[in-house]
């Protein structure tokens, strides 16, 4: 027997728990059936509530003579438990239902208790058959590939169940495919993981929810799970604007169930026939993609893959740092310095030390142009090599493009607003933002003409983005993904602030138009959560750092997948006061804010925040 506590336990009224000596690494529970009255027109039962992570829960299969409530009420409760192919929670239904029922199509999260209502005019002994309603408040949709769809704002969850009387006992005949989950069973049973694929040569991350333990369906473990969803394809939302490299109809080898890493930390992966003839410099392609997802998974453990034919002859390997060099990965070199605007209006570095715990260097002027110019800096964004750096003019007007590294006069603005002289700033251009490939983004916040703007290489001629899914909207601020395949929009609309990301696609040419569109598709929230965003920041692994405030609520950071879930244990200290944050590809480095009584603070890696420069505003990161 392994290490989990068996406890068995007869509570009524939805799960119930016998308390337990803690005495392994996680607890075996038995989801019990509620016991409810039958009599009325319609009978209200409230879904149980969730475990603690660490527990495994089982169902208990439906009692001889069960009513129809409890027979509803045990099936809910067995939707959540981690029994093999979910095999208890079939024994609610009637045998086709049974045969016919896919879990795997896909995830329901409630952000309310589920509620079963048995429709008016049915008793026990109905002998003709019984329906219910299930419902509740849904907060996202997880499909089955295991991408997380988040709602925005309240969205009304309604579906139901019609039982019959099979072989004298009531059973569940007809009922919708997937999992219908409430947000704390959620969060006990599945964590999200990214898995990579290619864009522009390099790696985006893609995150997916798989289960935590073993896959009640597949057998799999987590990290099997992962690989799995890896080899199958990206989410449908980002599939448009990444590849992968391998070959159409790539899995694992037949049987494969776990992946483990051995002392050296080298993951093997056994894949089937389609992955055989390969050349070696898509194999290495093969397994950074591998790489880097086990590595998000593991917390980096992982510092090589081989990947294994199905004769298990060796394909490929590859380390960390050959996979840093074949996934193009910039971020393999950490930033340099942070940077914020002076009070003086001046743009200003402080270079970052080798102990990241460590002050900065003391705040220095850049060099360049902007070392003997004039004009006065409203916000700023760097380039991520730190060679250039993008400025816009205090009044908001003018956006100009500058050298770190030769002098020279200030050149003329690559893009005005097109907002009128009596314009405020608040009504011109936002901060600036660059993306990996050398594209330089910003919007103007024009009331009359709002607009999208991207600078090919941050010099050529300003091109209009087509934002869709705005809906009368504007775009106060933008962060472009180092990756160039996603924005961050800081929308505001009826008087609040709200974060959504959007994928950036670049195609060719359409309708014969000599200058490429970029577009931006697919508006999603990226923090459901909080009704009023003040300020957000990409962050490492494709994550964003958001600041805002949920209902009711104060004002918080916070990490968030681009998907919109929550990063669990994300949320950082205090941020009252905090009106702009800037993190870094390499999370190891302190995040950096404006807070308005204290100036530019930094937070370093487990630590609290603290004031580095008394004054000065807009601290940004390369990028």
């Amino acid at each position: 027997m392994d290490a989990d506590i068996d406890v068995r336990t007869s509570g009524r009224r939805g799960r119930s728990y016998a308390a337990a000596a803690a005495l392994g690494a996680g607890v075996l529970v038995l989801t019990g059936c509620a016991s409810m009255p039958s009599s009325g027109e319609i009978k209200q039962v409230q879904a149980s509530q969730g475990v603690d992570s660490q527990v495994r829960v089982f169902g208990v299969p439906p009692p001889d003579k069960a009513s129809p409530l409890e027979i509803v009420d045990g099936f809910v409760d067995a939707m959540t438990s981690d029994d093999p192919r979910l095999a208890t929670a079939r024994e609610y239904l009637t045998k086709d239902a049974a045969a016919k029922w896919n879990p795997g199509r896909g995830i329901t999260v409630l952000s309310s208790e589920l509620t079963r209502l048995r429709m008016a005019g049915a008793n026990d002994q109905d002998a003709v058959g019984q329906r219910f309603e299930l419902s509740g408040t849904r907060m996202a949709r997880v499909d089955e590939r295991g991408s997380y769809q988040p709602e925005s704002g309240s969205a009304p969850y309604k579906e139901f169940l019609q039982l019959v009387k099979e072989d004298g006992q009531w059973r569940i005949a007809d009922l919708p495919d997937g999992l219908v989950l409430g947000e704390s069973d959620f969060e006990r049973i599945f964590r999200s993981a990214n898995k990579y694929y290619f864009a522009s040569g390099m790696l985006v991350a893609d995150p997916v929810f798989v289960r935590q333990r073993q896959d009640p369906e597949s057998r799999m473990d987590a990290m099997t799970q992962t690989v799995q969803s890896l080899l199958a394809g990206p989410s449908k939302w980002l599939g448009p604007v990444v590849s992968s490299s391998f070959p159409s109809g790539t899995a694992l080898k037949e049987g494969t169930r776990t992946l483990a890493y051995d002392g050296q930390n080298a993951l093997r992966v056994p894949l089937n026939k389609k992955a055989e003839n390969v050349a070696n410099a898509q194999c290495k392609r093969m397994a950074a993609q591998l790489l880097f997802t086990a590595q998000d998974l593991t917390a980096s453990r992982v510092t090589s893959v081989e990947l294994v034919r199905s004769d298990g002859s060796s394909l490929c390997q590859l380390d960390q740092p050959e996979a840093v060099i074949v996934a193009n990965r910039f971020s393999g070199a950490s930033p340099q310095s942070q940077y914020y605007v002076d009070t003086e209006h001046r743009l200003r570095r402080m270079h970052l030390r080798a102990d990241s715990e460590s002050a900065p260097a003391p705040a220095e002027a850049v060099p360049g142009p902007l070392a003997t110019s004039q004009l006065k800096v409203g916000t700023a964004a760097v380039a991520h090599d730190e060679k250039r750096a993008a400025v816009v003019s205090e009044n908001g007007r003018e956006l100009y493009v500058v050298s770190l590294t030769t002098g020279g006069p200030l050149g003329q603005p690559v893009l005005t607003s097109a907002a009128g002289a009596a314009a405020g700033p608040e009504h011109r251009l936002s901060a600036p933002s660059w993306d990996a490939r050398g594209d330089l983004w910003v919007a103007d916040r024009n009331p009359a003409n709002p607009a999208v703007w991207v600078l090919e290489n941050g010099t050529g001629t300003p091109r209009k983005v087509d934002v869709a899914g705005l809906n009368g909207g504007r775009i106060e601020s933008l962060r472009v993904s180092s990756d160039g395949v996603r924005i961050a929009l800081l929308i505001e609309k009826d008087g609040r602030q709200t974060l959504k990301v959007g994928r950036v696609e670049r195609p060719d040419s359409r309708g014969g138009s000599e200058e490429p569109l970029v577009l931006v598709r697919e508006l999603r929230p990226a923090a459901p959560q909080m009704v009023d965003v003040t300020a957000m920041s990409w962050a490492s692994r494709g994550r964003l750092l958001v600041v805002g405030r949920e209902a009711g609520g104060l004002v918080q950071a916070r990490y968030m997948q681009a998907d919109g879930s929550e990063v669990v244990s994300g949320s950082l200290p205090g941020a009252t006061g905090v009106s702009a944050v800037a993190a870094s590809e390499d999370e190891q480095l302190p995040v950096v804010a404006y807070s308005r009584s204290d100036g530019i603070v930094w937070l370093p890696h487990g630590a609290q925040w603290r004031t580095v420069v008394d004054g000065g505003a807009a601290p940004v990161y390369p990028g």
